[in-house]
Formats: C-alpha cells, sequence, structure tokens
C-alpha cells in the first residue's frame, strides 16, 4: 500500500490520500479525540501525540496538528497509522454510521433560496474544496446571510476568510440576488 500526501491551504493540515476508499459517500468531521470513538481509524490516528483535528471525506484523510508539533515528526507515525488500519480489514467507521450531505436541514420561509444555495455548494464550492483536503456545508440562511460550516483544511485555514468573501459569497450573490452575506459558523 502506497500513501500519498498533499499539502493543504492550511499549514496545520495534511492531506493523506490512500488509493482506496475511505468513505462511500459524505464526509466525517472529528474536530477532536473526544468525538473520534465513531471511527476506529480516527481513534488511530488521534493517538498520535499533536493530532488535533481529523477528517475523511471519500477518497482522502485530512490531518490537522498542533501548531508546537513539526510535520517531520509525526508524519511517518500518520503514515503507519493509516497503513495499519486499512491493512487490519477494520471499518473506518464503526457501527450504524449514516452519511448524510452535511448540509443542516431548514424548513419555513425561503425554502426555494435555501435549495439553489445548496445545489451551488455542492456542485461549484464542495468539489473544488475538497481537493484542498476540507468540506464546507450549508448551516443557516437568514435576512439575506448564508451561514456556512467548514471543515477539515478549511477550519482555521488563513485563507478560508479570503475564500468566503470573494469566492463563496460573490458566486452566490451572482446566482442568488436575495443573498447579501457569507459568514462561517463556528463549532
Amino acid at each position: 500500500m502506497f500513501i500519498q500526501t498533499e499539502s493543504t491551504p492550511n499549514p496545520a493540515t495534511l492531506k493523506f490520500l490512500p488509493g482506496q476508499t475511505v468513505l462511500e459517500m459524505g464526509t466525517a468531521d472529528f474536530p477532536s479525540a473526544e468525538t473520534a470513538d465513531k471511527s476506529p481509524l480516527a481513534e488511530r490516528i488521534f493517538a498520535i501525540e499533536g493530532v488535533t483535528g481529523v477528517f475523511f471525506g471519500t477518497d482522502f484523510v485530512t490531518v490537522t496538528k498542533a501548531d508546537s508539533v513539526d510535520w517531520d515528526h509525526i508524519k511517518p507515525g500518520l503514515l503507519g497509522a493509516i497503513m495499519e488500519h486499512f491493512q487490519s480489514g477494520q471499518p473506518v467507521m464503526a457501527g450504524d454510521h449514516t452519511p448524510t450531505s452535511g448540509h443542516a436541514e431548514h424548513t419555513g420561509e425561503d425554502g426555494v433560496i435555501v435549495n439553489q444555495i445548496k445545489e451551488l455548494l455542492d456542485t461549484r464550492v464542495r468539489p473544488a474544496v475538497a481537493q484542498d483536503g476540507g468540506d464546507i456545508t450549508f448551516h443557516g440562511f437568514e435576512r439575506g446571510v448564508v451561514y456556512l460550516h467548514m471543515q477539515g483544511a478549511c477550519a482555521g485555514c488563513p485563507s478560508s476568510t479570503l475564500t468566503l468573501k470573494m469566492g463563496i459569497e460573490n458566486l452566490l450573490r451572482h446566482y442568488i440576488p436575495e443573498v447579501t452575506e457569507v459568514r462561517p459558523v463556528a463549532t
């Protein structure tokens, strides 16, 4: 098994490509070791000192490290942990993990607008963001403001504000005149 690594726009996050499916569909975000109990793979990765976040896409694993830790020191252990997991035959997700779109539900007014927002995110934004090892999902829409949740490499990325404001906000405003602003939500 050969695992490729790719840098991301976030210097604290590295993308690992194991060359096989990680999740059949959807994504899984583990912003802390306490949230990793649903995934044997995430638990294995968090066992390496200095890991502060783990994120799974369909064909990649994104790992975020503490600023005090150097990639040269933890990368070999991460590669070993990922390789051991896939060779063990254990599932990536334990039990009854059901993949979802990741988007928050929205009921009531503005349903048509929200559906348009989600469609644009799914077709134009999320594939590009996945290339960088992250994900952006819909969180809410209120009085012209779209609230988005940033995960994986996108969470805490220095260029995430620029991505939101110049990229996603401009895209949504162009196609959906009711959108006036895009803001991130904290988890």
